[in-house]
């Protein structure tokens, strides 16, 4: 499938701010199942300053800095990208998840080696014994890896609700698991955490879904924002997607911006600002099929 993809930030202040400076992460990032047409920046005001890079988890970012005053600023991404179905792995013929253990432990191979950067906790991720006691249920002794995830995925689903206002950027996977409720960062943060939990390998993925589905599917969860899930780590087989909030294996309507530990690797727009009171934040995006 062909997207556009367009995504606007834009910050309103009450008084003049003397300085903004900050690192976007709102280019989309080629995959095997994903090619980039094309994809631009738009700043408003113009910064003085502008360099883009490659992060150490190859993703695509943006630094820049506007260095007079302003009363607001308008950061929008417009991007044309090509997606395919990704690989298919059935989840029945994967290894037993303690055998995938031991090897992300020896972490003998290149790209198992690479992988096991992720089996530890990161800024947004704690590992408690809650987490552990929750995450087993779903993988009893010689479990496929794969399903087991899909299992933790499926009760994530189902035992969790949906709820924009039970939580922000900083809520602890602990006060999740205890709550019930969230959105799809802390969904993707809970699921990571419960698969680290046990020894495997776990990233958090943020992107896009198709705003509007085609009129004989369903609408899905986080489609009007940037979206988030995971991505298990499978020797032999390679990362594998994961949506906890839609309860799916990512597909086409996918699209993937940048992955790292958790969301504070990837958080689209962070930065700091000099002056301006306060403020408010208006964010929007829309995903369109080309």
């Amino acid at each position: 499938m062909k997207y556009r993809i367009i995504h606007t930030t834009s910050y309103q202040y009450s008084e003049p701010a003397s300085l903004s400076q900050n690192e976007l992460f709102l280019t989309p990032r080629a995959t095997d199942s994903q090619q980039i047409a094309e994809s631009w920046l738009s700043l408003v005001p113009e910064p003085q300053y502008m360099h883009r890079r490659i992060d150490y988890f190859g993703n695509i970012a943006h630094v820049f800095m506007v260095q007079h005053p302003h009363v607001e600023l308008a950061m929008t991404a417009t991007s044309v990208v090509s997606t395919s179905p990704p690989m298919t792995h059935p989840a029945s013929e994967t290894p037993p998840w303690e055998a995938v253990v031991q090897r992300l432990a020896s972490h003998s191979q290149g790209d198992v080696q690479d992988a096991y950067q992720f089996v530890f906790p990161s800024p947004m991720i704690a590992i408690g014994p809650g987490i552990f006691t929750y995450a087993r249920v779903s993988f009893p002794p010689g479990t496929p890896v794969l399903c087991g995830a899909m299992d933790l995925m499926r009760r994530i689903f189902t035992e969790f609700t949906y709820d924009k206002s039970a939580s922000t950027v900083d809520t602890s996977v602990e006060h999740v698991l205890a709550s019930r409720k969230g959105v799809c960062q802390d969904f993707s943060h809970l699921a990571i955490s419960c698969l680290r939990s046990l020894g495997l390998a776990a990233r958090y993925v943020s992107g896009y879904l198709e705003t509007t589905p085609p009129p004989d599917k369903p609408k899905m969860v986080g489609a009007d924002a940037s979206h988030a899930w995971i991505s298990l780590f499978i020797p032999d087989r390679g990362w594998i997607d994961l949506d906890p909030t839609n309860n799916i294996l990512p597909g086409e309507a996918h699209i993937t911006l940048a992955w790292g530990r958790d969301y504070s690797d990837v958080a689209p727009v962070k930065g700091v600002v000099m002056g301006g009171g306060l403020h408010t934040l208006s964010v929007e995006v829309d995903v369109a099929r080309l």
